[in-house]
């Protein structure tokens, strides 16, 4: 089966960094759009990074300069560098592969989940 594992989230200050990894079984991931998306409370899924087999990258605006997504192909494993975190950035983390790659994520194999809470 399919299998994408999130680890490396945590609570942290506001200002610290965290590494979030994302171990996928099952396909590999050189085929597939890779990205994160989280959702907080009262808030909609929304995307926060995104690979592309194109080589292109995606970041939403908040992030951007402050987060890196990147991917490696040997180890089937993505990886998203949280930098100078914020109290805003306080959400559950989803990693997603999509096959379509269309930015809608609509057709997409998702993790469980890592927590990060920043304060």
């Amino acid at each position: 089966h399919v299998q994408l594992v999130e680890s490396g989230g945590g609570s942290v200050q506001a200002g610290g960094s965290l590494r979030l990894s994302c171990v996928v079984s099952g396909v590999s991931i050189s085929r597939y759009c890779m990205g994160w998306l989280h959702e907080a409370p009262g808030k909609e899924r929304e995307g926060v990074a995104a690979t592309y087999t194109d080589g292109n990258t995606w970041y939403d605006d908040p992030v951007k300069g402050r987060f890196t997504i990147t991917q490696d192909n040997t180890k089937n494993t993505v990886y998203l560098q949280m930098n100078s975190l914020k109290p805003e950035d306080t959400a559950m983390y989803y990693c997603a592969a999509d096959i379509a790659c269309d930015g809608s994520w609509l057709g997409s194999i998702w993790g469980q989940g890592t927590q990060v809470t920043v304060s």
